[in-house]
Parts: structure tokens; C-alpha cells; sequence
């Protein structure tokens, strides 16, 4: 399960959750393995420069290779820098998460 923050200076007209749904979209047509992303929008008004940043966290797994990681992060950027059109400094990242990391849901 997937992970996405996106931290963004409040001057930018975004949708964050229209940024959010096109990751966990792209991420499923990259592989189809990879189940639902969580997200989260972190809006500020306090910032130096307009900017966007965005992380994606994935479990690491065999087929999730260097090849894996260059192009998703193509797709990601190419997919997500069309849902917003002002001028403003862009940060993607991807990362594992560690093995020792546990994801599944709480059903009560």
C-alpha cells in the first residue's frame, strides 16, 4: 500500500485531491501490485517561494528495480505537473519504506 504527501505553498491553485487520485492512478497502471495509495495535502502559508513537493513511499519489492523507480517518476511528473499551471518550484521523491514496516487495515 502505497504511500503520497504532498506539501505545497497555499499560493498555488491545486487540487490535492485530484493530485493525489492521479498518483495512486498512475502508480496502478506502473504496477498493478501495488493496491490503494494513501494521501495526504499539507497546505502552508508560511513559505519561502512557491513550491510543491511531493513524496511517494512504496514497500521495496524484487521487480521494484532502478528501471522500476526511473519510470514511474517520469510518468508521476509527467501526469501530475498538467493539474496545476502557475509557475512554481517542483519536488518529487520516491522511497522505500522498510522492511520492517507493516500496512493492512483495521477492521473492529
Amino acid at each position: 500500500m502505497p504511500h503520497a504527501e504532498i506539501k505545497y505553498s497555499t499560493d498555488l491553485n491545486i487540487d490535492p485531491r485530484a493530485i493525489l487520485a492521479t498518483i495512486e492512478a498512475v502508480i496502478l497502471e506502473h504496477d498493478d501490485s501495488a493496491g490503494d495509495c494513501k494521501g495526504r495535502g499539507y497546505p502552508t502559508s508560511a513559505y519561502h517561494h512557491s513550491h510543491i513537493t511531493i513524496s511517494v513511499a512504496l514497500l521495496a519489492k524484487p521487480h521494484r528495480d532502478e528501471d522500476y523507480i526511473k519510470a514511474l517518476l517520469r510518468k508521476l511528473e509527467a501526469r501530475v505537473k498538467v493539474l496545476f499551471s502557475a509557475p512554481c518550484a517542483f519536488s518529487l521523491g520516491l522511497e522505500f519504506l522498510t522492511p520492517f514496516y507493516v500496512t493492512s487495515r483495521h477492521k473492529p
